[in-house]
């Protein structure tokens, strides 16, 4: 991010913004080696060194998070050596760089979550985290309780493993089709493909319309927003909260008492 020298200075710690224009006018700043006296001299932390008394300075990169409705037919990926489109194309307007949290297949759509907080992205990634995920997927043909109840029970055999219980209910019937709404707690490669293919049916649509408490909404196909400080917090307050929860020390099992009981003869 391009920001003026001072204010660059001042995010750092180092001074007050007027302190930080008292510094650079006496000569004490430099910027990539060179001497900046210039008030209006713009830097981008994260490309040029700058230095504050022969001192290096480091600045904290600004963290975003994006919420962004994936349309089919986008690689979630930053690049793709096939030149598909990825999701990267869809938010040019951002030059910061962000990375995708988890993914979502080529012909899949929905809620995808972008940022640059490498810690966040990391906890929420982690097959530990637990994190509830919402789908609607349009299934051909039409759905027994009988299947529904074995996608939701788990246990189906996968590329990756078995498949964890989901929940799982349906959305409405057309004359040829069913939509269902399945919950996830993990995120197996193509796995709701794959478990509907075991019960012999085909996904012919897959979207993501829930992360946690995040919620797609009526955001069109192609677009985004930023997440509020509030869903900021909550997502981080998630991650800590599974964190604590596995930290929690084992309680040790009750031994039994030896000897006489007190009072006893």
């Amino acid at each position: 991010m391009i920001e003026r020298l001072q204010k660059v200075i001042a995010k750092a710690g180092i001074a007050s913004r007027r302190h930080a224009e008292e510094l650079i006018l006496d000569g004490r700043v430099q910027v990539n080696g060179a001497v900046v006296t210039q008030l209006g001299t713009k830097v981008d932390i994260a490309k040029d060194h700058v230095k504050v008394n022969g001192k290096r300075i480091q600045v904290e990169p600004y963290k975003i998070y994006l919420l962004l409705n994936k349309p089919r037919g986008y690689i979630t990926s930053v690049h793709d050596p096939e030149g598909r489109p990825t999701v990267m194309d869809l938010i040019p307007e951002i030059k910061e760089r962000v990375y995708p949290i988890g993914r979502l297949d080529y012909d899949s759509e929905g809620l995808l979550l972008l940022t640059n907080d490498g810690d966040l992205a990391g906890a929420l990634m982690h097959p530990s985290s637990g994190i509830e995920k919402t789908y609607w997927v349009k299934v051909k043909g039409h759905l027994t309780e009988e299947k529904i109840k074995k996608v939701a029970q788990g246990g189906l055999s996968l590329p990756g493993g078995k498949s964890a219980p989901a929940r799982v209910r349906a959305l409405r019937k057309t004359s040829e089709h069913d939509w269902v709404e399945i919950i996830l707690h993990e995120g197996k490669r193509r796995q709701i493909r794959m478990m509907i293919e075991k019960i012999g049916h085909d996904v012919l649509k897959l979207k993501r319309v829930g992360y946690a408490f995040l919620e797609l909404g009526d955001l069109p196909p192609g677009d985004y927003r930023r997440l509020t400080p509030s869903e900021v917090k909550g997502l981080k307050a998630l991650v800590d909260k599974r964190t604590e929860t596995k930290k929690a020390p084992v309680k040790p099992k009750a031994v039994a008492a030896r000897g006489k009981r007190a009072g006893g003869s």
